[in-house]
Formats: structure tokens, sequence, C-alpha cells
């Protein structure tokens, strides 16, 4: 219940409010409805003297420094190779010639090309024999096959069999002879002669970089004696001994590489090409015996390691 004293007016007003309506003194007629805007909670700021950082180990900013200087040393090192490389196409500097060893590498790599050839057509040999061997065995089922069937021609159909069941026999000895050989071949040409065309690479690189160094040192010792000029001339000159004995460490492995490779490669081919020519000038000319005893050396040479490391 109202109080006697309290205007009725504020009373009205304050139940509009509290209901969240309110009605305009200047304007008495119907209510009019406002939505209001929801107040905004405000809630004291939240701290914490925690880090929420992942704690760093101590070697870790020694590592992202000594990665920043490989970089930084690549990039650089990168840079005078290009620009030797550059400047040896355009004839601008001088390069490091070892007339005999640019030989030898020519000759290793004329020679794997052809050796290349040869493993190529040695194959399509293979395959191109086998293809035969595969029709004479059925030319032969076939002609067996038909001895049972037709009497009146039982005895030539006989014959015929058995000569194509004795080339097949022939021919699967062959086989193995010429895919032995494309074996071989093809060790010395991707594997050996592979083997030392990469260890060239390494040593063109290390060339590269050896005369880039070179090049580098000479301009700051015929420089302007500055302080300046002589820490690169210090710098240049570490860099370039260090280049120089990587250089000549792969020179030599390279000539060593190819002494061996060339020895070798000789002792080797001796030997597959003069078992190759046996047995197939034994296959052709139906000397059985001899090609019999051609496959017991292949056989021999399979089972047996030979005392070449290319035939391992």
């Amino acid at each position: 219940m109202a109080s006697l004293t309290s205007n009725p007016m504020e009373d009205i007003e304050n139940m509009e409010e509290n209901s969240g309506h309110r009605r305009s003194r200047s304007n008495p007629g119907p209510e009019q409805t406002r939505p209001q805007p929801p107040r905004s909670l405000d809630f004291p700021s939240a701290t914490s003297s925690i880090s929420l950082t992942t704690p760093s180990s101590p070697g870790e900013g020694l590592g992202k420094t000594t990665k920043l200087e490989n970089m930084k040393n690549w990039t650089i090192s990168t840079y005078k190779c290009s620009r030797q490389s550059l400047y040896e196409k355009m004839g601008k500097t001088s390069k490091t010639v070892d007339p005999e060893l640019e030989d030898q590498i020519d000759t290793l790599r004329n020679t794997q090309k052809k050796y290349s050839e040869i493993l190529r057509l040695a194959r399509a040999l293979s395959s191109h024999f086998y293809n035969m061997v595969q029709t004479q065995n059925s030319l032969g089922e076939c002609f067996s096959d038909l001895a049972h069937k037709s009497p009146e021609l039982q005895q030539e159909f006989l014959y015929n069999a058995e000569a194509q069941r004795n080339l097949t026999k022939n021919g699967q000895k062959l086989l193995a002879s010429l895919n032995f050989f494309v074996s071989s071949v093809n060790t010395i040409v991707n594997k050996t002669m592979e083997d030392s065309l990469l260890t060239v690479k390494q040593y063109e690189t290390a060339r590269v970089e050896y005369d880039a160094y070179r090049t580098d040192l000479e301009f700051y010792t015929a420089a302007k004696e500055t302080e300046a000029n002589q820490m690169k001339l210090s710098e240049t000159q570490l860099s370039f001994n260090n280049k120089k004995a990587e250089f000549e460490k792969l020179r030599s492995d390279v000539q060593i590489k190819l002494k061996f490779l060339d020895e070798n490669r000789v002792k080797v081919m001796a030997k597959q090409l003069l078992l190759f020519h046996t047995a197939v000038s034994a296959y052709f000319s139906g000397n059985q015996v001899a090609l019999e005893e051609s496959m017991k050396q292949f056989a021999g040479k399979v089972k047996t390691p030979a005392t070449s490391w290319i035939e391992q």
C-alpha cells in the first residue's frame, strides 16, 4: 500500500523504471516502450607474473648464430663460384688446367658413351633372342601335339619337334650368356664409371672454388694497403688455403680412380668379350659341346667372386 504522504506520480515513475519503461512527462499519452542497451560488466583486469613464451635453452641462440653463419658462408661461396664460371665463359679470367688429367676425363666420358651404346644393343639382342627362344619352344610343342593327332605325318612332326626342343635348350644357354654379358657391362657403365664421374664432378666444383678464391687473393694482394684491405687479404688467404687443399685432394682422388678404372675395365672386358664370342659362335655353328663349355665358364663366373672389384 502506498504511503499517504508520498506523491502518486513519483510512485508511477519508480514502477516504470523498475519494469524497464518510463512515460515522458511532456507526453502524458500512451506508454512508449524503448529497448534499453545491456549494461556492460566491469571486471578488474587479471595480471600474472608467469611468462607465456617458450623458455629458450642455453644453446638455442648459439645454434641460430651457427646456422646464419653457415648460410652466409654458403651464399658468399656460391656467388664467387658463379662469378668465376661466368668470367671464364666470357674470357675475363684465367682457370687452372691440368691438360693430362683433362684428357683422361674426356676419354672416360667418351668411353662411357660408347659402352652405353654396347649395353643398349646387347639388351636389344637379348630381348629379341628371348622372343625367338619362346617361339621355338611353342613351335616344338605344336609339332609334338600334331604328331599324336596325325598318324600319316607322325614321324616328320616328331623329327621337327625334337629339333625345336634342341634349339630351345641351346638357345636358353646362349640367352643366359647374353644376360650375364649385359649384367657385366651394366656394372661397368652405370656403377663403376658413374662413380668415377661423380668424383670428377666434385673435382670440377672444387677447381672453380679454388680459382674463385685465387682471383680474390690476387686482387687483394695488388690492392692498396689499407686496414680494410689487409683484413680482407688475411681472410681470403685462409679461405684460399682451405680450397687449395680440398682441390689437390680431389685431383689426387680422380687420378687414382681413373687409373684403377682403366686397368680393371680392360681386364674385365677382355674376359667378357672372349666368353661372349665363344658362346655366340658355338650356338650358331651348332657346336653344342663348345656351347656347354662356354656355359660352364659363365656359371663359374656367377658362382665364384672374381678377383676384380668391377666383377664383384
